[in-house]
């Protein structure tokens, strides 16, 4: 059973940055391709950004393209989200997930292809 923690939320202005991490345990992490998802009140869970195993594959939503990057460190057990230029319509809750992947070079940006979830960090942007 793999146990995922978010950290690096807050409050923050437009415009500002934000690394928001996940640390995972209770499993070898370079086995899972990992995500980072959001979620507003109100509104779906919504895909933000995916990376493979080996990290040569990402995937992102058009509403971070450009402005975010995910990132893994395997020797720490923790992918982050960097998050530049945000915006208020960032506000939500990130949550990040892992997939226990086959393949090394796969990212994935739905759902259901994840195994494990996190409780998530909030990130507020304000104007």
């Amino acid at each position: 059973q793999v146990q995922l923690v978010e950290s690096g939320g807050g409050l923050v202005q437009a415009g500002d940055s934000l690394r928001v991490s996940c640390v995972a345990s209770g499993g070898t992490f370079s086995n899972y391709a990992m995500g980072w998802f959001r979620q507003a009140p109100g509104k779906e869970r919504e895909f933000v950004m995916g990376i493979s195993r080996n990290g040569a594959t990402t995937y992102y939503a058009d509403s971070g393209k450009g402005r975010f990057t995910i990132s893994r460190e395997d020797a720490k057990n923790t992918v982050y989200l960097q998050m530049n230029s945000l915006k208020p319509e960032d506000t939500a809750a990130y949550v990040c997930a892992a997939r226990n992947a086959y393949r090394t070079d796969s990212a994935y940006d739905k759902p259901s292809d994840y195994d494990y979830w996190g409780q998530g960090t909030q990130v507020t942007v304000s104007s």
